[in-house]
């Protein structure tokens, strides 16, 4: 029975600190700022803050426990779209933070078609992401 309770202590400390992990590299990123700042909504950067946090103790609670949750197709499209530009938007700021594109077109010598190059990644990334969700097994 102890044995038990330990691992169960290691395994919920250990879930704390990949989230407090999680939470500090978006923070360090900088995309609810970022966000903020481009909605010209700063001001409520302190909401912002609880309202991740918040999804992020939702869904793991909902993934912990196996919880249904009955919205359907649409609800999963909704879903699917906010998800997809929350991740857009942390990989834009990663980006911003690392300065990746500028590197990568001094390296290789490339003078035109740096927004060809961004929106075939996207496109690859969305493509990759349909294959994996709907057509691999």
């Amino acid at each position: 029975m102890y044995k038990y309770g330990l691992l169960a202590i290691i395994g919920v400390t250990s879930g704390f600190v990949v989230a407090a992990g999680i939470f500090a590299f978006i923070t360090l990123v900088g995309v609810l700022t970022r966000l903020a700042v481009r909605t010209k909504t700063a001001n409520r950067i302190l909401m912002y803050e609880d309202i991740v946090v918040l999804g992020a103790t939702l869904g793991n609670i909902i993934l912990l426990f196996e919880i249904p949750i009955p919205f359907g197709t649409i609800g999963l499209i909704i879903f699917g779209l906010f998800s997809g530009s929350f991740i857009g938007c942390l990989a834009v700021a990663l980006e911003e933070v690392l300065q990746v594109f500028p590197v990568l077109t001094y390296r290789i010598r490339l003078k035109v078609g740096m927004p060809i190059i961004v929106l075939s990644l996207a496109i690859g990334k969305g493509i990759g992401a349909f294959y994996q969700l709907f057509i691999s097994d």
